[in-house]
């Protein structure tokens, strides 16, 4: 009797947990916000689909993460692949290859809010995306990041700023820092 227990109680972790299939469906299902997660980090559409597989790798292959946090857990995976990809730091600008470039000149006309971000230095949009669009606290990014927890804050306010000056029907989100990945869509889509 006591072994029927613990192999039942045994099945009911279990389910809790998310299992490969469901990172699967996850990928599936959010394909197109992770890829453009990846993307607005890398700035590289061949780098993006490195750091999107990567972190489907890592994340099938990662630790036990209970089905309710997988989804940001899938996207933790890719943010920490585009920082060993990109190593993002203070002040560093990488010259973008011309492959990027056209890349961002498509943006440009297809999302002109995306085509924003893209121009801005890697540690700029790490900052942006990780604080601003996943909510990530200035201590969680300033770790991730390798940087200052003042780095963050001042770059989080500049970037900010910058997209309060864009045009665009409702900016208040941006200054006040609470943009969301669906108002971030919204507002790319309408500008």
């Amino acid at each position: 009797m006591f072994r029927r227990k613990e192999s039942q109680r045994a099945r009911e972790r279990a389910t809790e947990y998310a299992t490969c299939k469901d990172f699967r469906q996850i990928f599936t299902e959010d394909m197109a916000g992770l890829h453009l997660l990846a993307y607005l980090l890398t700035a590289d559409m061949a780098r993006a689909e490195q750091c999107f597989v990567a972190g489907l790798d890592d994340s099938i292959r990662g630790n036990q993460v209970f089905k309710q946090w997988a989804r940001a857990w899938s996207k933790r995976a890719i943010i920490q692949n585009a920082v060993k990809m990109m190593k993002p730091a203070l002040g560093q600008h990488a010259p973008m290859e011309e492959g990027a470039q056209n890349e961002q000149n498509r943006s440009t006309k297809e999302n002109p809010l995306v085509a924003v971000v893209l121009g801005w230095t890697t540690f700029e949009r790490f900052v942006f995306v990780m604080s601003v669009l996943e909510g990530y606290s200035v201590r969680e990014c300033s770790s991730l990041l390798a940087c200052r927890d003042q780095d963050v804050i001042v770059t989080k306010s500049q970037v900010l700023q910058r997209l309060a000056n864009q045009p665009a029907q409702d900016n208040s989100a941006y200054t006040m820092g609470k943009m969301s990945w669906n108002g971030f869509l919204a507002q790319a889509q309408v500008a």
